[in-house]
């Protein structure tokens, strides 16, 4: 059944399930329909998150950036926009303070609130000869390392040309939104997210080019595994498939956009400078 709003919610965190009952609450005071879903961890580090049977005209993610990134892929998929609570960690993503929730929604939902488009990268995975498996990334594809002390050998090409294969930790695709995540951590160029590209990054690579890429949307990136180490595939942090020599994944600028609810008048300048400031603290 649709709802008005559904709040995807880190199981984990105590204030975030603090919040997220009290907003069921104030939000089924109006009358607005409300599912609240709250991510949980197995022992052995399996995410259950049921967010398949989400269907809402908002989501609201109450976590970190772990569980924007997650409540985000179901939000894209409905074309629906997605808000992020920031409860005071480092949270680029994250645009709104606990106090501001429950006025944010109603506004949202209203339409008085500014919402910006993300691209994503669209996926295609192709494993033992088999056909393509499609995958969405918010902030990033890596293709990385599985044998500790020994690189991973990944071919790369760009628009169907070949460019550079590199013997590395691995080589990773970053969105503008993911720009300032691993990406930053690698070396790699922090972009605007509103710009329509991507950059690719090596990470720790030996004996070749250690700078990014920086791709423009319409183009494509293609990266296979080469030599004889396997590599395993990384969408958004989470380890998707071990992927054997001769596996590809080709990289493109998603075709629809993620829709995402910003509060702050603040500027890139603005937004980056709090979120390292955040991260040094």
């Amino acid at each position: 059944m649709s709802v008005d709003v559904a709040l995807v919610v880190h199981g984990g965190r105590p204030a975030a399930l603090e919040l997220a009952a009290r907003t069921e609450a104030t939000l089924r005071s109006t009358e607005l329909t409300v599912s609240r879903t709250e991510l949980a961890w197995s022992p052995d580090g399996t995410l259950h998150d049921h967010l398949q049977s989400i269907t809402a005209r908002l989501i609201v993610s109450l976590g970190g950036d772990g569980t924007f990134l997650r409540a985000a892929r179901r939000a894209h998929e409905l074309d629906v926009p997605i808000l992020g609570v920031n409860f005071g960690r480092v949270g680029y993503l994250l645009d709104v303070a606990p106090d501001e929730l429950d006025q944010a929604i109603l506004a949202t939902l209203r339409g008085d609130v500014p919402i910006e488009e993300r691209a994503g990268l669209s996926l295609e995975l192709t494993a033992g000869g088999g056909r393509p498996h499609e995958l969405f990334a918010i902030n990033e594809l890596s293709v990385e390392k599985t044998v500790p002390g020994h690189v991973v050998r990944i071919a790369t090409e760009i628009d169907g040309e070949a460019f550079l294969t590199f013997g590395a930790d691995g080589v990773l695709v970053a969105t503008p939104t993911g720009s300032t995540a691993y990406n930053l951590s690698a070396g790699g160029p922090v972009l605007s997210p509103l710009l329509d590209g991507f950059v690719m990054t090596p990470v720790a690579p030996h004996f070749v080019l250690d700078r990014s890429v920086v791709l423009g949307g319409d183009q494509v990136v293609t990266m296979t595994v080469s030599g004889e180490r396997p590599a395993v595939c990384v969408v958004d942090g989470i380890s998707v498939q071990t992927l054997a020599p001769g596996d590809a994944i080709r990289c493109t600028r998603g075709s629809r956009w993620l829709k995402v609810v910003v509060l702050t008048k603040r500027g890139l300048g603005g937004r980056l400078r709090e979120s390292l400031r955040q991260g040094h603290e």
